[in-house]
C-alpha cells in the first residue's frame, strides 16, 4: 500500500527501531538516509540499518562523497542521492542506469521522524496520520 497522493514516499531512517515501527505499519515502506550518510554509515552500515527486506526501496544520501556512491552501486544500491556538481557525476549517472540504479541530484521530500516517539501510542498515531494511512486517528 502506498501512502495517498502527496503523501512523502520516503521515511528518513536513524535508527533500528524506527524502521521496525515504520514497517510495521507500512510494510512498503521507503527509506532515506540522513544527510551524508554515505560518507559515514557507508553502503554496508546502511544496508544493515535499513534490512535486506528494504534495501531495494532505500536511498542512501552520499552528500559530496562519489565514491561512497560507487560503493554502494558495486552493493546494489537502488536509490542514490549525490550532489551533481561532484567530479565524476555524470560517470555515476550512466553507471547507476546502466544499474538499475536512480542517481538523483537533491533529496526527495521525505517524512522526518526526528523527535517522535515511535515507542507510544501518540507517535504511532502521529506516524500513522502523516503517511496518510487508513484509520489514522485525528491527533489534537
Amino acid at each position: 500500500m502506498a501512502p495517498p497522493h502527496g503523501q512523502p514516499r520516503h521515511v528518513v531512517l536513524r535508527r533500528a527501531a524506527e524502521r521496525a515501527a515504520v514497517l510495521a505499519l507500512w510494510p512498503e515502506a521507503a527509506f532515506l538516509s540522513v544527510p551524508g550518510a554515505g560518507a559515514f554509515l557507508g553502503a554496508p552500515g546502511w544496508r544493515a540499518l535499513v534490512g535486506e527486506a528494504a534495501w531495494l526501496r532505500a536511498v542512501l544520501d552520499c552528500g559530496r562523497a562519489p565514491g561512497h556512491a560507487l560503493a554502494a552501486l558495486r552493493l546494489g544500491a537502488r536509490g542514490l542521492v549525490l550532489d551533481p556538481a561532484v567530479p565524476g557525476f555524470a560517470a555515476l549517472a550512466g553507471l547507476a542506469g546502466e544499474a538499475g540504479c536512480a542517481l538523483l541530484p537533491a533529496r526527495p521530500p521525505a517524512l522526518d521522524l526526528a523527535g517522535v516517539r515511535l515507542d507510544t501510542p501518540r507517535g504511532r498515531a502521529f506516524l500513522r496520520q502523516a503517511l496518510g494511512l487508513p484509520d489514522a486517528p485525528e491527533l489534537g
